[in-house]
């Protein structure tokens, strides 16, 4: 098990894996396992330095709004720490984060349709009680910390990547990994993967500014993002990234895809795999996965039955 003592590997497709067609040569292409870290998912690496810039600021218990993997970080985070923590998600929230959280001692409210609705009633909370609130996505702590992939996948190649593909929920993971490789690399091209069913980035981004989207349906709930934060979209324009959606079946198949390799993955932790086709390069590519966590019967559809998710 990865811990943060360590780098999470980069490794090569597995032998005989049968992926979406279309895109790079599977030689090409190498996976930056965030999974294996022992949360399950990257957040760890955003969630900490921002809870020990909490700590010293005197915070006692830490809000936040999550759909999952980033509550159970900064849970985790909190606990290492000596904190507090309360962690606000949709009422749909998937059963395995929840259980991931309350395994790291948070305290869970289910309040809202959505995360952007969970997240505002959290706000309100702290603000009234005097805690701090940590809204995933703003912190500029967390934009550093996500760097560090960065500065590993660099380490790890014997040469820089042509192109890094980047899941993005509300892209905090994309900019802070971008700045990194661009300060490294410049010539490397970032592509952001949104899913079709939560396009609010992507469609912010071609806009040149946030948009309102009403469309937040994914089952890959850490791309379910409803609300644009203002902050990241002026990040992502700034860092010239490419954006492109995938459908809620090409999720699944790659899901299926990393399954039938004995890779269990969630649904955005399959987004960069499923966006390849959408990639050209006659370089490296590097796919970012960035969690597993996710309930057996949503699992279990994606690897069984792809085609009942909307194509």
């Amino acid at each position: 098990m990865i811990t943060e003592q360590n780098p999470t590997p980069v490794q090569s497709l597995p032998q005989g894996f049968s992926g979406p067609t279309g895109g790079p040569a599977q030689e090409q292409v190498l996976l930056k396992r965030e999974d294996l870290h022992e949360l399950g998912a990257f957040k760890w690496r955003g969630a900490l330095p921002t809870v020990e810039r909490y700590r010293a600021l005197g915070a006692t218990t830490v809000v936040t709004a999550s759909t999952g993997n980033h509550g159970a970080a900064v849970a985790w985070a909190c606990r290492r720490l000596g904190l507090g923590s309360i962690v606000y998600g949709p009422r749909q929230c998937s059963e395995a984060k929840l259980e991931l959280i309350r395994s790291h001692g948070a305290k869970i409210v289910l309040a809202g349709a959505d995360l952007d609705q969970a997240k505002d009633e959290a706000r309100a909370i702290a603000a009234e009680a005097g805690h701090a609130f940590f809204e995933d996505g703003l912190e500029p702590t967390q934009y550093d910390g996500y760097g560090s992939i960065g500065l590993e996948l660099v380490d790890q190649l014997d040469s820089p990547p042509s192109v890094v593909v980047v899941p993005v929920g509300n892209g905090a993971l994309l900019i802070g990994l971008g700045r990194m490789l661009r300060s490294l690399t410049p010539n490397v091209e970032l592509v952001g993967v949104v899913a079709a069913e939560a396009p609010v980035m992507a469609e912010s981004v071609a806009a040149g500014e946030p948009v309102v989207s009403d469309r937040c349906t994914t089952f890959a709930d850490g791309l379910a993002i409803r609300v644009a934060i203002p902050e990241a979209v002026d990040e992502l324009i700034a860092l010239d990234c490419r954006l492109v959606a995938v459908t809620e079946r090409q999720l699944a198949r790659a899901v299926g895809a990393y399954a039938a390799a004995d890779i269990r993955v969630e649904g955005a932790g399959a987004a960069s795999l499923a966006a390849l086709p959408q990639v050209k390069s006659d370089g490296t590519v590097v796919a970012i996965v960035t969690g597993c966590n996710v309930d057996q019967e949503l699992f279990e559809r994606a690897v069984e039955r792809p085609t009942t998710f909307p194509d």
